[in-house]
């Protein structure tokens, strides 16, 4: 005797039809929260590596030479790990996720270039910092694109707390680099300060976020394990303020980067955490085979349903706003390197003016205040072309 299908018209066949769709997305969610861990590790490593290299840039090269190589060639092993996942038969992503996956792939490859161009120290250290971030930003964005294909609300909602807490880790990340750049400098000026409070402001409102979808004992492992210390809230009221006098800027550097080391650790912790508890969430609804009966425990659930709104949408539309936030502060970046250069600029033209007119530091800067003023011109095209003919300075001291 021979089975033939149910016609299309039937509602069990729909219905069927409807749990085979859903068991695609599933596997391919399941795929997802695989490739989610290899990210998770790679972005954890580049981070590491963009900070080593913002405080080996900032010292001229004497501190952590070692540490930078070694966390190159960490990123490197990564790299790889990543990769060998491409090499497996294509997964069933959606077009969207393989678009993102081709812009991490194409930023992945400029990593070489710009490892070169820290080691001859021919970039400036906030410069480096936005390329590292730039390649982070689009690794993550692949996790963004997964939740266009989610149709299961507790997914949607184990996705976006995973994604709010790895973008609030990247912008604590971005905190570390950018304090170790005034930590090793000894200065913070007005545009690093503020890049600084970005981040800050900027982590904590992902972390809000993350502790509002996930579960009450993740909450609790990120309260007493990731929250920042006593010792970096002095340091970061020390770096918002003015760095007092009589302190090694080395030590600071290397006390900033150590603390924020450990709690970057303790967050991809819980990074890990989520992921493991994504992978299980999907293969226990893979597991469930049970459709007739489902299909009657569905009538009796939504018999008296009203119009909703899909699954996930509004934690969707939360992720793309808190994508564009972390998106608007890594374009910062390089508007920082461009004050950072001006401002060494100006301060080269003050010291020109110090030396050949015996002038103190407040009366060079009203001076080149002025000329910019009396030439509408900006200050620093004024310092840079004062420090061209530099040598046309040569006026007699004052005594």
């Amino acid at each position: 005797m021979t089975h033939t299908a149910p016609p299309m018209t039937d509602a069990l066949a729909w219905f069927h039809a409807a749990r085979q769709r859903q068991r695609a997305t599933l596997h391919q969610l399941r795929l997802v929260a695989e490739w989610s861990g290899q990210i998770s590790h790679l972005v954890h490593m580049l981070q590491r590596e963009r900070g080593a290299s913002n405080v080996w840039l900032c010292s001229g090269g004497t501190l952590y030479q070692q540490e930078r190589r070694l966390c190159a060639e960490l990123t490197e092993t990564r790299r790889q790990a990543f990769l060998m996942l491409l090499n497996d038969d294509t997964p069933p992503f959606s077009s969207v996720l393989c678009t993102s996956l081709a812009c991490a792939l194409w930023y992945l490859d400029t990593l070489p270039a710009l490892r070169e161009r820290i080691l001859t120290q021919d970039i400036a250290p906030a410069a480096a910092m936005a390329g590292f971030s730039r390649v982070i930003r689009h690794l993550l964005n692949f996790i963004v694109q997964a939740n266009d294909t989610v149709d299961n609300p507790p997914i949607a909602r184990q996705l976006t707390a995973l994604y709010s807490l790895m973008q609030g880790k990247e912008l604590a990340g971005q905190e570390r680099a950018l304090g170790a750049i005034g930590f090793t400098r000894g200065e913070f000026d007005d545009a690093l300060r503020q890049q600084l409070v970005d981040r800050i402001d900027g982590q904590q409102r992902c972390f809000d976020t993350f502790l509002t979808l996930t579960t009450p004992g993740q909450a609790s492992a990120f309260q007493a394990y990731c929250t920042a210390s006593r010792e970096t809230e002095r340091l970061r009221r020390l770096a918002c303020t003015r760095l007092p006098g009589g302190n090694n800027p080395a030590d600071l550097a290397l006390r900033w980067f150590a603390l924020q080391t450990e709690r970057l650790d303790s967050l991809r912790q819980r990074e890990e955490a989520l992921i493991a508890g994504l992978v299980r969430e999907t293969e226990a609804l893979l597991r469930d085979e049970s459709q007739e009966e489902s299909f009657a425990h569905w009538l009796e659930q939504h018999a008296d349903d009203e119009v909703q709104t899909p699954p996930g949408g509004d934690l969707i539309a939360l992720v793309r706003d808190q994508a564009r936030q972390i998106a608007a502060l890594s374009h910062q970046l390089a508007s920082l390197e461009a004050t950072l250069s001006e401002r060494k600029t100006i301060d080269k033209a003050k010291s020109l003016l110090m030396q050949h007119r015996g002038v103190s530091e407040e009366q060079a800067w009203q001076q080149l205040r002025k000329l910019a003023m009396d030439q509408n011109r900006r200050m620093v095209e004024i310092a840079t072309a004062m420090l061209s003919v530099g040598s046309l300075l040569d006026v007699p001291r004052k005594e």
